[in-house]
Formats: structure tokens, C-alpha cells, sequence
């Protein structure tokens, strides 16, 4: 019988109540992997465990924060008590929101974009590393196409993704020489409840003409998927990626290939071939 990619190794997933974190906690759970599923939304945290538990996959709900430092430091320690160490941390908690041009954009909120994206990637891996020195192991950080480049009026949420591609880059040279690779990902616009929350869900008039204008951006004519997501983040997690560190994987459906869409707004042949 094959093993399974994930077979006996103990992955922590940070916003895994839904969207990207929920595919990648069943992803990885399908693939053998014990999962300890971290969110502050405990009603869908709970329907996480439950889905992977009946599919017979193994996995644990928490609540927490992680823009606190008490409470990742006891998260840690109860992982390190109850498991002894951690194989895989998924990074993928954040927040996002339009807070207009930067002379007008408030500090509150460009604090807690930080607080919550940036310091939370930073303490998560502070206080999980030590789980990993003695055995090596992957860390893999969400980061987003809008850590690349810039969107409008949304400053601060491009300065903390940004932040997380040099982070990881930065602590994939720290701790290559224990074995922990380190890498993110950069997902375009992805099919999660944030993007109805940004933009509008689909059965809202804002939401269908969001979703209509990002077929003409993007060259594969579509958001994507969550469960595409997650599917990069088990190649990172695996030993098939073990020659791969400091990385930040772009999965954006091709929108950063171009320099202005051109054609694409222009021709509406293919249209009706994109979903």
C-alpha cells in the first residue's frame, strides 16, 4: 500500500473555519496528515473538524488569535504537550479591507492589517519553529498577487503581504541549515466568504459585476478556486518540494503575466468559454 503524501506528519493551519484554510485543512487531512485547525470563528472552525472527521481524517479545533502573543505562546506550548512537534505550518490567517488614499486611510485600521497579516505570520512561526529544529519540516505563509504589486486604496493590506514575501524569504535563510523550508504563496482572487464580504457574493448585484470584470483580467477567465490553493500548499508541504525554499509561489490565474490586459478587454470571442 502507497503512503499518503502526508502520512504521519502533524500540520497547523492557521483561518482554517473557511475559504483557503478549510480546502487546505481537508486537503492535507485527506492526504494522511493530522491537522490542528487554528481560527477565532469557532462555529465554522468546528464544521472544518467535523467535515474532515467524517471523511476519516484526523484533526483538532482551536481558538486563536493570532495577533496576540500570549496566545500563540499557549497555543504553542498545549501542541508541544499534546504532540510533541509540528511538521507543517500553514500560515494562512488574515484580514482585508479598502481604507481609501493613503493621506486618508486610518490608522486603525492599517494597524490591525499588520497586526493580523503581518505580526501574525511572525508569531505564528516565533513560537512554532522550535516545534520543528530537531526534525526540520515546511512553513509555508499566505501572502497575495497584491504583495507584488499594488491595488487602490488598499495600502495597507499591500504592505503587509509584501512584508510576508521578504519574511519568508528571510526565514528561509535563517533556518535552511535545520532543514525547515520556507515558502508562500501568492493566490490571485480566489472564490472564498472574504471576496463576498470585499466585493459582494454572487446572488449580489456588486458581487456578479465583480465577478464579470475579473473574467476580462484575468487570462484564464475566472476566479479561482480555493481547493487550487490548497493544492499548491500540499506540494510545499511534501517531500516532493524538499529542494524548494524562499519561494513565493504565484497562483493568479495569469493576471501578473501581462502588462495591461489589452485584447482581452477588447475581444469578446472567448467570452463565453470562461465560467
Amino acid at each position: 500500500m502507497l503512503m499518503k503524501r502526508l502520512e504521519n506528519k502533524t500540520a497547523v493551519i492557521t483561518g482554517a473555519a473557511t475559504g483557503i484554510g478549510r480546502s487546505t485543512a481537508e486537503v492535507f487531512a485527506d492526504k494522511g496528515a493530522n491537522v490542528i485547525c487554528a481560527d477565532v470563528k469557532i462555529e465554522e472552525l468546528n464544521e472544518t473538524v467535523e467535515n474532515i472527521k467524517e471523511q476519516g481524517g484526523i484533526a483538532k479545533a482551536f481558538d486563536l488569535d493570532i495577533s496576540k502573543e500570549e496566545s500563540v505562546r499557549n497555543f504553542a506550548d498545549n501542541i508541544k504537550q499534546e504532540y510533541g512537534t509540528v511538521d507543517v505550518l500553514f500560515n494562512n490567517a488574515g484580514v482585508d479591507q479598502e481604507g481609501g488614499k493613503l493621506h486618508e486611510y486610518p490608522v486603525e485600521l492599517f494597524d490591525e492589517i499588520i497586526k493580523v497579516d503581518l505580526r501574525g505570520t511572525f508569531l505564528m512561526s516565533k513560537y512554532v519553529i522550535p516545534l520543528m529544529l530537531d526534525h526540520g519540516g515546511s512553513i509555508i505563509n499566505v501572502s497575495s498577487m497584491s504583495g507584488r504589486a499594488a491595488d487602490l486604496d488598499r495600502s495597507g493590506y499591500n504592505a503587509a503581504k509584501g512584508g510576508i514575501i521578504n519574511l519568508t524569504k528571510a526565514m528561509a535563510i535563517d533556518y535552511a541549515r535545520e532543514g525547515i523550508r520556507v515558502n508562500s504563496i501568492a493566490p490571485g482572487t480566489i472564490e472564498t466568504p472574504l471576496i463576498d464580504i470585499l466585493a459582494g457574493s454572487k446572488e449580489e448585484e456588486d458581487g456578479r459585476a465583480f465577478r464579470e470584470a475579473q473574467k476580462w483580467v484575468t487570462p484564464l477567465g475566472r476566479l479561482g478556486k480555493s481547493h487550487e490553493i490548497a493544492n499548491v500548499a500540499l506540494f510545499l508541504a511534501s517531500d516532493e518540494s524538499s529542494f524548494v525554499t524562499g519561494e513565493d509561489v504565484l497562483a493568479d490565474g495569469g493576471v501578473q503575466a501581462y502588462t495591461w490586459p489589452g485584447k482581452m478587454l477588447l475581444d469578446d470571442s472567448w467570452k463565453d468559454t470562461a465560467e
